[in-house]
């Protein structure tokens, strides 16, 4: 018996088509679980960033460029990354404000659908805030 005994697949089979069909799939999937994964991480991010403005900008005065400030320091720091735009960070706060109102059950709605809330894309939250009046 021959312990170094290679074994060869033969890729013109029917075995090794189906077999790259199968593994093209999973590796599709795969690659949208994780753009779902960042999309949500991304929110998460935006959402405490939102809160974090928010409370800070009552410390602020109108004018005085905390938004342009800000903006400036992150993109410096992360110039890699999108989403640090003076309208960006004036989008993420709206979004927190949008979903974080006293007057009506948002709270309770982001706390119950969160897996799903923090899973839609940021550009349809955009069109959600842009579209709806209150």
């Amino acid at each position: 018996m021959e312990l170094n005994k290679q074994v060869t697949t033969d890729i013109h089979s029917a075995d090794y088509r189906q077999w790259i069909v199968e593994l093209k799939e999973r590796i599709r999937r795969s690659q949208i679980k994780a753009a779902v994964k960042v999309n949500s991480e991304l929110l998460h991010l935006y959402w405490q960033m939102g809160s974090d403005i928010v409370a800070k900008q009552k410390n602020t005065q109108w004018g005085d460029g905390f938004l342009k400030r800000l903006s400036k320091d992150l993109m410096a720091e992360f110039p890699e990354m999108k989403g640090f735009s003076v309208r960006n960070l004036q989008l993420i706060c709206k979004w927190y404000l949008f979903y974080n109102q006293d007057n009506i059950i948002a709270k309770q709605l982001v706390s119950q659908l969160e897996q799903d809330f923090f899973s839609v894309p940021w550009g349809h939250h955009i069109l959600i805030m842009q579209r709806c009046k209150e």
